[in-house]
């Protein structure tokens, strides 16, 4: 059976099981019927095509011919794992020596330094407390640090793309050339974070969330379209394996899910109030407390410096930690992921101003008194509820290792069975979902699941 008519067979089926789900076609009806929603999903889809179709302008002075398939650089990204992450993320703009072919990362990595500074310098502390206005200022300051971060990474790239492929320069490494093309990817990388900023503003979603899932999504059919060549390039058995690794990343799929929305409610009752004629409180809420408070942002950290190793090249330190499926690059990953995961958690979620909100607006957790009881009740609920959470993130950081080792994978389709690929799809996903749900609950519509809102995020 050729192996494209079996792609074009798995994509009939998911077509056809979605148009017989009567309840999806209906939610997309609906979803047409409200205005302010339709032209919101319109706009978002609108500006995505566009940072599409950005992903393929090549850098004026750079031959595409050169950069194909069967290229050195190709095989450079095929097997180097963080450039080719940074393609992944990047849609195949990275490797295409695009426009776009940096970015929303140098932001990413500039938003990351930013938040860290917001816990150890005094100034960011007093801008994360001064509201709205702080938080523009924290934004200007992240903007300002990523053009230092591209006036960096830049050059970084292009000295490497002429390492790899000299002959795709026109001009050769010339410093005017390094020069406008560093000025270019600057601006492609703006560009960017401003298509973001108004897919948030005026579409729906998180900007560069679906920007980056766009990019990791985007990989999808191509990855999909070598592994099967690759199994088809076996003697027998090929249909059977494609198959199960289909079942497999479904499965990982709803694994995933249920990790992002895994939640613990902790009770908190108000006293009531009598204010003139009328009573306030008296009900009882929940605070509810994530099992991976800190998301994508261990595996992230933990990624980065799995690539310290790399700077010592040619010693047996180096060697250890050369192969991503190797023995102690995985186990040293899983251990970072758990130490970080803790640490973010101690960063993102604070028992004690959890506990001071509560006691200001006379709300209590029953049978825990106020004040230090209660910061030590939730840190013990976190610390709890965060060592499962710690170990399934560290499973899902290494599962495309495991995926490549025991089964097989190629690299570029074991991505999608973890890591940071995973749940960046996962959880802009869900979020999306949450806002188009909100939408039609407002108007009186059905929301997106049989049973209403989507389960686990209330």
């Amino acid at each position: 059976m050729n192996q494209y008519l079996v792609v074009g067979i798995v994509f009939i089926v998911l077509v056809a099981i979605l148009a017989a789900n009567k309840k999806l076609v209906e939610t997309l009806k609906n979803i047409y019927k409200i205005e302010e929603l339709r032209k919101r999903v319109v706009y978002t889809i609108g500006l995505l095509l566009v940072y599409r179709l950005g992903s393929f302008i090549v850098i004026p002075g750079i031959d595409p011919n050169a950069l194909g398939e069967g290229s050195a650089y190709a095989s450079q990204l095929e097997g180097n794992g963080l450039l080719g992450l940074l393609d992944v993320f990047s849609g195949g703009a990275f490797g295409n020596a695009a426009i776009f072919a940096l970015g929303v990362m140098p932001y990413i990595t500039a938003s990351i330094v930013i938040q860290l500074m917001g816990m150890m310098i005094p100034y960011f502390q007093k801008m994360q407390k001064e509201g709205e206005s702080g938080r523009r200022k924290m934004n200007q300051w992240t903007r300002f640090l990523t053009i230092g971060v591209l006036l960096i990474q830049g050059p970084a790239y292009i000295a490497n793309l002429f390492h790899q492929v000299p002959a795709a320069f026109a001009y050769e490494n010339k410093f005017l050339f390094v020069a406008y093309a560093t000025t270019i990817l600057i601006a492609g990388t703006m560009f960017v974070m401003w298509l973001g900023e108004k897919i948030t503003d005026k579409g729906i979603g998180n900007g560069i969330s679906l920007i980056i899932m766009i990019g990791i999504v985007a990989r999808l059919p191509h990855a999909l379209l070598a592994e099967v060549n690759a199994r088809f390039q076996t003697a027998s058995g090929s249909a059977i394996m494609l198959i199960l690794e289909l079942v497999l990343l479904f499965l990982v799929f709803m694994a995933t899910i249920a990790l992002v929305q895994a939640v613990r409610k902790v009770p908190v009752q108000y006293a009531k109030r009598i204010v003139g004629n009328k009573q306030y409180g008296g009900v009882r809420q929940y605070i509810p407390l994530k099992m991976n408070a800190a998301n994508v942002m261990p595996i992230i950290f933990a990624q980065a410096l799995m690539f310290i190793p790399m700077m010592f090249t040619g010693t047996a330190f180096a060697a250890a930690f050369s192969s991503v499926t190797g023995f102690w690059y995985n186990f040293t990953l899983a251990v970072l992921v758990i130490a970080f995961t803790y640490f973010y958690t101690a960063i993102i979620v604070n028992p004690q101003m959890m506990a001071d909100d509560m006691k200001r607006n006379g709300g209590f957790i029953p049978g825990v008194k106020p004040g230090k009881q209660t910061v030590n009740y939730i840190d013990t609920i976190m610390t709890r509820i965060t060592l499962p959470g710690s170990f399934f993130l560290a499973i899902v950081a290494i599962l495309p290792a495991l995926a490549m080792r025991f089964l097989g994978i190629q690299q570029a389709f074991a991505y999608f069975y973890g890591g940071t690929s995973l749940l960046i799809m996962v959880g802009v996903v869900l979020d999306t979902l949450k806002q188009i749900e909100s939408y039609l609950l407002m108007r009186h519509y059905d929301g997106l699941m049989k049973t209403g809102r989507i389960q686990g995020r209330h």
